[in-house]
């Protein structure tokens, strides 16, 4: 898998995931569905913005993503 694997193409794949979900226009839906759509974004872009900010190591074929989430 690693050799196949391109990881800084894959974290890269989640920051456009993440613009995208950021700049994603709201339908034309309003009230609780509204609410919804909003806080499933909100947790979208912060899951894709983690990945994406992620920095990695592939040792014995184990891929490991660190995250800091000091800042």
């Amino acid at each position: 898998m690693g050799d196949t694997l391109d990881v800084d193409a894959m974290v890269q794949r989640f920051r456009e995931r993440a613009h995208a979900v950021r700049e994603r226009p709201l339908p034309p839906i309003a009230g609780e569905e509204r609410q919804r759509f909003i806080r499933q974004a909100e947790l979208d872009h912060m899951d894709y913005a983690i990945i994406g900010d992620a920095t990695w190591t592939l040792e014995d074929g184990v891929l490991t993503l660190r995250v800091d989430l000091t800042s």
